[in-house]
C-alpha cells in the first residue's frame, strides 16, 4: 500500500460524497497515512487524524471488522482474472452492498447509508 493509493481513495471518498463537516479518519500507523502528502490532504479538508497506538489491535477493530465481512462475504472463494476484475468487485462491494444494504448491528441494524440519513434528519 502506498500513500499515492490512501490519497486517490480519500479524494475520491471527497468527491463522492462532498467535502465533510466534520470527518475522523482512523488508521493505524503506516507510512502511508502518515506521509506528508496523506496528512496535508486531510488538513487541507479539514479531516481530523486518529492513529491507533503502537501494539493496540483494538483500536482499529472497526476496520478489521469490515476486511472480514469483505473477505466472508465476498472474495474468499473468488479467482479473479485480473486486477481490475478483483477492483471492481470490491468496489461493488462496497458501494453497491455494504454501504447501502447490509445491516450494522453496531448502527441499530441500519446500513450506513440509512444511519447517515436517519443522522441528518436528528
Amino acid at each position: 500500500m502506498t500513500a499515492q493509493l490512501v490519497t486517490d481513495a480519500l479524494i475520491m471518498a471527497i468527491w463522492r460524497r462532498g467535502k465533510p463537516d466534520s470527518l475522523l479518519h482512523h488508521s493505524d500507523q503506516g507510512s502511508q497515512y502518515t506521509s506528508e502528502q496523506f496528512q496535508r490532504l486531510m488538513a487541507d479538508h479539514g479531516i481530523t487524524c486518529s492513529m491507533s497506538r503502537s501494539g493496540n489491535v483494538w483500536d482499529n477493530a472497526a476496520m478489521e471488522s469490515f476486511f472480514s465481512s469483505l473477505k466472508t462475504e465476498r472474495t474468499a472463494r473468488k479467482v479473479y482474472r485480473t486486477r481490475d476484475d478483483a477492483r471492481a468487485d470490491v468496489f461493488d462491494y462496497i458501494e453497491r452492498f455494504y454501504n447501502r444494504r447490509r445491516r450494522h448491528s453496531t448502527l441499530g441494524y441500519l446500513s450506513p447509508i440509512e444511519f447517515e440519513e436517519r443522522a441528518k434528519l436528528a
